[in-house]
C-alpha cells in the first residue's frame, strides 16, 4: 500500500469516531499491536529525544523502503508510535522524505495532544525522516 493510501486510511479510520475519547482508544489499540521490540533495540541509538515518554525507533531501509518499529513506555505514547508505523512503515523512502505532517492536523490530533506529546511526535517523525534523507545522500 502506498504512503498516500496508508494516510487516506487512517484520515477515514478517525473520521469514523465520533468522540476524541473513542479516538484516543482508537490509538491505544493501535499500539498495542505492535509487535514487541526486543530488548537488545532499546538502547540510546533508538531512543527518540524530545519525548516525555521513552520512545524507541528502530529505522532500517531494505529495498528502498523504510521498515519501521518501535515501541514506548506510555499507552497514548505507545499509540502514536503505532499510527507512525502504520503509516511509514514499507513505504518508499523517497515518498517519505516528501510527504508532510497534514495528516495530523486532518485527524485533528494536533488539537487534541498536550504540547509535549506533540512535540514528541513530531521528533519522531524527524527521526524517521532524517534516517531516510541519510541514507538516500549515501547512495
Amino acid at each position: 500500500m502506498s504512503l498516500e493510501k496508508k494516510i487516506s486510511t487512517i484520515i477515514n479510520d478517525f473520521s469514523f469516531f465520533d468522540s476524541w475519547e473513542e479516538k484516543y482508544e482508537y490509538l491505544i489499540d493501535l499500539g498495542k499491536s505492535l509487535s514487541p521490540l526486543n530488548k537488545r533495540s532499546k538502547n540510546d541509538l533508538h531512543l527518540v529525544q524530545g519525548c516525555q515518554a521513552k520512545v524507541w525507533l528502530v529505522c532500517e531501509i531494505r529495498n528502498g523502503k523504510l521498515i519501521l518499529k518501535g515501541d514506548s513506555d506510555a499507552i497514548i505514547t505507545k499509540g502514536l508510535v503505532g499510527l507512525l508505523i502504520f503509516v511509514f512503515n514499507n513505504s518508499y523512502i523517497e515518498e517519505i522524505v516528501q510527504s508532510d505532517n497534514s495528516f495530523l492536523a486532518k485527524i485533528g490530533l494536533n488539537k487534541h495532544l498536550s504540547m509535549t506529546r506533540s512535540n514528541g511526535i513530531d521528533e519522531m517523525i524527524k527521526k524517521i525522516r532524517s534516517h531516510c534523507s541519510n541514507y538516500l545522500k549515501n547512495e
